[in-house]
């Protein structure tokens, strides 16, 4: 008999260079004085590298897991939704501070559930095309436009 369990897969693992740059920050006698590495508009072009191809494995790791209606997927062009980004980000460093105990891997889950309701609000009826794959500029560029820089 097989493991009913066995299906599930496990979480994307981070890339080495964001684990030891996370383990250098939080040192006791650390030196690093840089940015957490979830405020992907702060890290140097060198921690920003390997994290696109991260998050995007977090985001079919999350599709996978949680997806169970069309509203819940993260459409594959979350990088093209500059507040998609930082909030993924922020959201796939947590569950692994979160998952030390099992009142925090709840407290994520709703964390989890949180983001989604924002992520919606955000693609609002541009979400059902982006999740097609037909992602168009976001609608609010016009009106960013209007600002002087």
């Amino acid at each position: 008999m097989t493991n009913p369990l066995a299906q599930f897969k496990p979480f994307p693992e981070a890339p080495a260079l964001i684990l030891e740059y996370i383990a250098e920050r939080s040192a006791e006698e650390s030196v690093v004085d840089g940015p957490p590495p979830w405020d992907l508009g702060a890290l140097s072009a060198e921690l920003i590298e390997p994290l696109p191809a991260w998050l995007n494995a977090v985001c079919r790791w999350l599709n996978e897991a949680y997806a169970w209606q069309p509203q819940d997927v993260i459409p594959p062009c979350w990088m093209r939704h500059e507040g998609l980004g930082y909030e993924i980000a922020a959201l796939a460093f947590a569950r692994d501070d979160a998952y030390a105990n099992a009142g925090s891997t709840v407290v994520w889950h709703e964390q989890y559930d949180r983001f989604l309701s924002r992520m919606n609000k955000a693609l609002g009826k541009a979400g059902d095309e982006c999740r097609l794959g037909r992602h168009d500029d976001r609608p609010a560029r016009f009106q960013l436009a209007a600002w002087v820089h």
